[in-house]
């Protein structure tokens, strides 16, 4: 029951205290700190367990005996539970309690590590695989609850700062993990790193998190059809994501029926979410102009910062030969100085004079700057010749994260906290699922392309360039006696040149439509949402209205 202030005893006007909080939360202080520190922790092991094996995929496909095309699958069914268990995650840390899901997942998924490297076969280890990508997908979701619930108004962006640490810190940090296990420790660690950081996380987690009750009478409301519709669906779409370049899209049964039936029972699954009494998330919320733009710009921008990762690593592991190692500095540029940039992002966001979609459409510009000079790239280029790029996006992804996600949940209130959390996270893993397939499409079309063109034009121009001489065969000439041998490594060379400036041209063609989908996405979001402004602490001596 709301108290009334004395003043209306004085026939000022009635004022009323602010709401109390809930018993099982303590004061804000150093304990409380602690506890969301260490879910943050706990987020970042779940990133670094996704990242760092995907990187270093290649390495244990080595290790462990397993093909190409297999190991393709160890990655897809990873991600597809990781995505689909953060739409649901919200209703069961709500039943089960935020301090005891988080601690319960955060040990599975370290659990769960132990015995990776020795599985028999590539079957047990996606089934592995598949149960440790949900007990990694289910971190993220609570994270953002965490930031948004314990934390005082006053500081609620830097929260959100924290969270969007889980976008721009952990995926650039992997690289430069997997190259440390696997190159100074043993490809085990490449699973088993997480366990001591998952311990540490669960003793932070133990000590500082609030003990919120449980609510089993939940269950007598429970949403069965939503689960059992949009669990295979979500799945079903993230492998057609993760596949289907390998499989040349429709052209495959596998990616035909996976694509049919799992749109069809995603169909399903948002119609009964938009009628349901207890949905995982509230398809309504997309009537709001702030909601449409800040969830389509999140896809978007985390996508393209996926893509312009996955340039250099790219082009210096096919073009220039770079182990993991040595193109580790280039992803640290990015990784480490956003332990500062975040906090001074979320710094100016947090003041009321400063409108955020100003300082998302400044972070689009940055990006779109990177890309720009990353038009420029030629055979030439090395690892310094990245730096200059690999800075722009220092500023330019807290700058577009931090906004995207206040855009998001400052309107809203906080009954509405766990339905976005869902929908935001869960949008925010089918955006590397996106960038991949994107990518994996762009690369391999764009190279066939120029490929064909180059080839095209040698066989054009050939009688005028004889004149020229052939400077690869007289190179190869004093190799060998044998004319036919020198002929064929002649053309393995010449086929070795031809696939690089394709390849090149191919990275050159995504930095250029880049470019102009970071300009769109700028104005899109000083067009579409409204303004918000940062929480402030509730005041005793606020009328109500």
């Amino acid at each position: 029951m709301n108290t009334v202030a004395p003043a209306q005893a004085a026939g000022g006007p009635v004022i009323h205290a602010a709401p109390p909080r809930p018993s099982y939360i303590p004061p804000f202080g150093l304990r409380t700190v602690i506890g969301c520190l260490g879910m943050l922790l706990a987020v970042h092991v779940a990133g670094f367990n996704e990242h760092v094996t995907e990187i270093g995929l290649s390495d244990i496909r080595g290790a462990m005996h397993i093909g190409h095309d297999e190991g393709t699958w160890v990655i897809a069914i990873y991600e597809a539970f990781n995505i689909a268990a953060m739409a649901f995650t919200p209703w069961f840390y709500m039943t089960f309690s935020i301090y005891r899901f988080s601690i319960f997942m955060t040990a599975a998924l370290a659990l769960f590590s132990i015995p990776a490297p020795f599985m028999p076969d590539v079957t047990s280890l996606c089934i592995l695989r598949a149960f440790q990508g949900l007990a990694g997908g289910c971190l993220p979701p609570v994270l953002m609850t965490v930031m948004l619930k314990y934390l005082p108004p006053q500081i609620r962006v830097f929260g959100i700062g924290g969270y969007a640490m889980s976008a721009t810190f952990g995926p650039n940090l992997g690289l430069p993990l997997e190259a440390f296990w696997f190159e100074h420790v043993g490809w085990h660690w490449l699973y088993w790193e997480i366990i001591p950081t998952a311990a540490l996380a669960i003793a932070m987690m133990a000590y500082g998190l609030p003990r919120d009750p449980m609510h089993f009478e939940r269950f007598e409301k429970f949403n069965w059809l939503g689960i059992l519709v949009g669990l295979p669906a979500i799945c079903s779409l993230v492998i057609v994501l993760y596949q289907g370049d390998r499989l040349d899209w429709f052209r495959s049964p596998v990616i035909t029926d996976l694509s049919f039936w799992g749109g069809a029972a995603f169909i399903v699954f948002v119609i009964n979410e938009a009628y349901h009494p207890s949905p995982y998330f509230r398809i309504q919320y997309w009537r709001s102009r702030n909601i449409q733009a800040s969830l389509l710009s999140l896809v978007g921008i985390l996508a393209i910062c996926s893509i312009m990762g996955n340039i250099p690593a790219t082009y210096l592991e096919v073009v220039r030969g770079y182990r993991p190692i040595q193109a580790a500095p280039v992803s640290l540029v990015v990784a480490l100085p956003q332990l500062i940039m975040l906090p001074l992002i979320a710094a100016i966001c947090n003041r009321r004079r400063v409108d955020c979609r100003f300082v998302l459409a400044g972070g689009m510009l940055c990006l779109a700057a990177a890309a720009w000079l990353g038009t420029w790239l030629t055979v030439d280029w090395v690892r310094d010749n990245f730096y200059l790029i690999q800075i722009l996006q220092v500023f330019g992804q807290p700058m577009t994260v931090i906004p995207t996600l206040m855009l998001a949940t400052m309107a809203m209130g906080p009954a509405d906290g766990p339905f976005i959390s869902g929908m935001v996270n869960m949008l925010k893993g089918l955006a590397n699922a996106v960038a991949f397939a994107l990518f994996g499409a762009l690369t391999r079309r764009r190279e066939q392309y120029h490929s064909t063109m180059l080839l095209d034009h040698h066989g054009t121009h050939q009688l005028a360039l004889q004149g020229m001489g052939d400077p690869i065969n007289g190179q190869l000439a004093a190799t060998s006696p044998d004319s036919m041998h020198v002929a064929r490594n002649t053309l393995q060379v010449f086929h070795t040149y031809v696939h690089e400036q394709a390849l090149v041209l191919a990275l050159n063609d995504i930095y250029y439509i880049l470019i102009w989908v970071c300009l769109g996405y700028a104005v899109m979001n000083l067009v579409l949402p409204h303004r918000v402004y940062p929480p402030q602490a509730p005041s005793p001596d606020t009328p109500a209205r």
